[in-house]
């Protein structure tokens, strides 16, 4: 009995001190999403996982375990991809089609919400998981506290469902919406005066557009392409606080896989202030 008893108590000490799962979270206070947001001089530049993942054997884009996998690794913003099934759920995918990223064939758009749950999500080396297609609902309430996402919405998902799932969830302090147009940043921003944007930003006259339609600095985040803009483009964003990402998915990203990761350091150097990559941990022993 003794030595039960010695036992049960050992392991319910063991138990007790078992290591808790660690989130390297970006701390972003209630209500604070734009101040956090806001061009820093000397930040150090924030990683954004596109697709939230899917490069990483095992773990597919956009699902809410592959979003944990980073999140223990690095701090990291979710760049991830909404769209509508049949019965109108949202739910995170980026193709069209089911093929490429799950057991499922066919279009989304064609299958009900019942009908997704049976598929299985596959990596992007095609190996199958045990993970399933999470809702844009499961996704929000999950990622509180633990991540920022930036969400791409796609062309038949009306702005206005992703807003309302984003209140519903309270998720706007830890989330940004993605635009592609001034026309479609001034929706959402109607729609919502208070949610961050991620606006596309090539040149000058594309803040002139926005600006004109209302839309204040402080609710931008400005994607400056998949190429380096030049330093004058840099320098005016940054003079009016607004922080911009580089997409380093696909060329810049072969680029640092070519000539070692440092080139990552170069970009922030030159200005970009997020990098959105198919590569969030090289990027982030890169700059940390």
């Amino acid at each position: 009995m003794k030595r039960f008893l010695l036992v049960a108590l050992t392991v319910g000490l063991l138990a007790g001190c078992a290591p808790k799962t660690v989130i390297n979270t970006y701390r972003v206070p209630a209500g604070g999403l734009s101040t956090f947001l806001t061009y820093t001089p000397g930040r150090t530049p924030m990683v954004s996982a596109h697709r939230g993942g899917g490069d990483i054997k095992g773990y597919p884009e956009n699902c809410i375990e592959s979003f944990e996998y980073l999140a223990k690794r690095l701090p990291v913003i979710i760049e991830c991809d909404i769209d509508l099934t049949r019965d109108s759920v949202l739910v995170m995918m980026h193709d069209q089609t089911l093929d490429r990223t799950t057991t499922g064939t066919g279009k989304l758009i064609e299958k009900t919400y019942e009908e997704i749950r049976q598929y299985r999500l596959e990596d992007n080396f095609g190996n199958v998981t045990t993970f399933k297609v999470p809702t844009l609902e499961q996704v929000l309430r999950w990622g509180k506290d633990k991540v920022v996402y930036t969400l791409d919405v796609k062309k038949n998902v009306p702005f206005a469902k992703v807003v309302e799932m984003v209140r519903r969830t309270g998720a706007a302090d830890y989330s940004v919406v993605i635009t592609y147009n001034a026309t479609q940043a001034a929706e959402v921003y109607r729609l919502d005066p208070n949610l961050m944007l991620s606006v596309t930003i090539l040149k000058q006259e594309d803040y002139q557009r926005l600006h004109d339609l209302g839309i204040p600095d402080r609710n931008m985040v400005a994607f400056v392409g998949v190429k380096e803009p030049s330093p004058e483009l840099y320098k005016f964003l940054h003079e009016k606080g607004i922080s911009c990402i580089l997409g380093t998915l696909g060329n810049l990203d072969k680029q640092a896989a070519a000539k070692g990761d440092q080139v990552y350091k170069k970009f922030a150097e030159n200005g970009a202030d997020i990098m959105s990559t198919d590569r969030p941990i090289e990027v982030y022993q890169a700059v940390k």
